[in-house]
């Protein structure tokens, strides 16, 4: 059984998102390791209390999560998988109760943002922002609390003993986010005819057309920018570190292209080689 340290509790939808990963290759399902924050995923691994991590990295609603961008930069670690998660946030209680029986929800606030429409036809429900949507169900649950729902995966309802009064209430329904599975790169082999997808991240001086110079270079090798995402370096005004993401139908080409982008760059390394998690559809 893997070990995967997920930031959250126990139902959450990094949970969601590591039972996804494993079950589609094929394991069982992994024993969840749980961290109150995002660094505490890579000290987990440190210390050998988990095998991989899984962490979230962008959504299609909010966009990237930029200080996980540089938590990519800061540890040492391979990214060995993807997978892409539909958001759906269930309005869930204790059983024997209605919507009407409901005055307070508790839950995230990223979840409050998602459902606010939702809400807005039932003015007698007070929304109480809370640290984390599963742990929300779990307190309601544990406290046997009536009269207070949360807002939630439905993995948490069924972990928590919990009824959903209403299911997927969140305002946008394409509503994706894209978490990342992390592992020491001792734990990561890359198979060459399998891996098609890459996550990399440099530095480039601050000189007219550094960047446009890297893309001509990855356009000639046929390979293919799937994300850019850049982010300041600190106490260098003006100059950037960027990430991308680049898909490929022939790793031979697509290293000719590494070798070829390297010398342009600084601070160059290579996140992770991996197979890509096709494109989410609801």
């Amino acid at each position: 059984m893997k070990r995967i340290a997920i930031q959250g509790v126990k139902g959450c939808f990094h949970e969601q998102a590591a039972r996804l990963f494993y079950e589609e290759h094929g394991h069982i399902v992994p024993e969840i390791v749980e961290c109150a924050a995002f660094d505490d995923l890579y000290r987990s691994l440190d210390a050998e209390r988990a095998d991989a991590a899984v962490m979230a990295i962008e959504n299609t609603v909010s966009g990237g999560l930029l200080p996980n961008f540089e938590l990519l930069r800061k540890y040492d670690r391979k990214i060995k998988g993807e997978v892409f998660l539909r958001i759906q946030q269930n309005l869930m209680a204790l059983p024997g109760q209605s919507i009407e029986d409901i005055k307070e929800v508790r839950t995230h606030y990223m979840a409050i943002n998602q459902t606010r429409e939702f809400f807005k036809n039932c003015p007698w429900i007070r929304l109480v922002e809370s640290e984390d949507t599963a742990k929300s169900a779990a307190e309601v649950a544990q406290e046997g609390l009536m009269g207070v729902g949360a807002v939630a995966s439905e993995l948490a309802a069924d972990l928590y003993g919990l009824n959903i009064l209403a299911p997927s209430i969140e305002t946008y329904k394409q509503n994706f986010t894209r978490f990342l599975i992390l592992a020491d790169k001792e734990q990561v082999v890359v198979d060459p005819a399998t891996v098609n997808k890459a996550s990399i991240r440099f530095t480039l001086p601050h000189t007219q057309g550094s960047l446009s110079k890297i893309l001509t270079v990855l356009s000639f090798y046929d390979i293919n920018l799937t994300k850019i995402q850049s982010l300041p370096i600190i106490g260098h005004e003006w100059e950037y570190q960027f990430y991308i993401d680049v898909t490929f139908d022939n790793y031979t080409r697509y290293r000719q292209s590494i070798e070829a982008v390297r010398p342009l760059t600084s601070d160059f390394s290579i996140l992770g080689e991996y197979r890509e998690c096709p494109n989410p559809e609801i």
